[in-house]
């Protein structure tokens, strides 16, 4: 069974696996929970993390290898101060992270807050995605780029 930890919901389709040794997380927005959705047919493989900092939507058919980190919010402030004091990460850290259907990140791929992963995308292994990325395409590297259609 996944841990799931803090302020969320979850909504599930049919069809999906969830394996254990993953952590699925999620932080108060304005005082709401943050939403987790997965759609039908969604594989989320072992030692996942995800972490919801307002929403994260996995479309149909998507699929995470092992060691994915969707990483929708920090978990410390960016002030130095701040994180010595033990405070929480701020509401303008975190952001939805949105797989659309048939995106497949392969192993060790981490997504950071506020990204969109288009339609059949393809992100190779130990890939970091700090912005969107188009429909049908394999991207890769740090941060990960485009490298070519499929």
């Amino acid at each position: 069974m996944p841990l799931v930890l803090g302020h969320l919901t979850i909504e599930m389709g049919d069809n999906c696996r969830i394996s254990g040794i993953s952590t699925l997380s999620g932080r108060s927005m304005n005082g709401k929970a943050s939403r987790l959705v997965i759609g039908n047919n969604v594989d989320i493989n072992w030692q996942n993390n995800i972490a919801v900092g307002g929403n994260i939507i996995l479309e149909d058919n998507v699929r995470l290898a092992g060691r994915v980190f969707l990483a929708g919010y920090p978990g410390h402030p960016i002030d130095a101060q701040a994180r010595a004091a033990g405070l929480p990460d701020l509401d303008s850290q975190a952001g939805d992270i949105i797989l659309k259907r048939d995106v497949w990140l392969a192993t060790g791929v981490s997504v950071m807050a506020g990204v969109t992963i288009g339609e059949g995308t393809i992100v190779a292994a130990g890939s970091i995605v700090t912005r969107d990325l188009p429909a049908g395409v394999l991207a890769a590297g740090t941060p990960a780029k485009v490298i070519k259609s499929l």
